[in-house]
């Protein structure tokens, strides 16, 4: 009996140079916007990363900088979010 693969995850890298945060997480559309799930953490020079599995697909997402949202200064693409300002958005392939 064939069984059916679950869809192939891949690592995708998220960083954020923010050295004099204190605390710096991701939320976004993989998550359901949960502001608590993934917290990065910090390197020797002061940027913030973050390894998540993901499908395929496309992303919206945004940086929780010591409770202030910020965009992904390094994301190229964005939508307008219901809120007036921009989610940034990340394709998977």
């Amino acid at each position: 009996m064939a069984t059916k693969k679950n869809p192939k995850l891949m690592k995708t890298e998220f960083s954020l140079s923010a050295s004099q945060g204190k605390s710096v997480f991701i939320a976004g559309s993989f998550n359901q916007w949960n502001l608590s799930a993934h917290p990065l953490k910090q390197d020797k020079k002061g940027v913030w990363k973050i390894s998540l599995p993901l499908g395929s697909g496309r992303y919206e997402y945004r940086f929780l900088v010591d409770g202030q949202w910020q965009n992904d200064p390094n994301c190229s693409s964005f939508i307008e979010n219901p809120f007036g300002t921009l989610n940034c958005l990340r394709v998977v392939e």
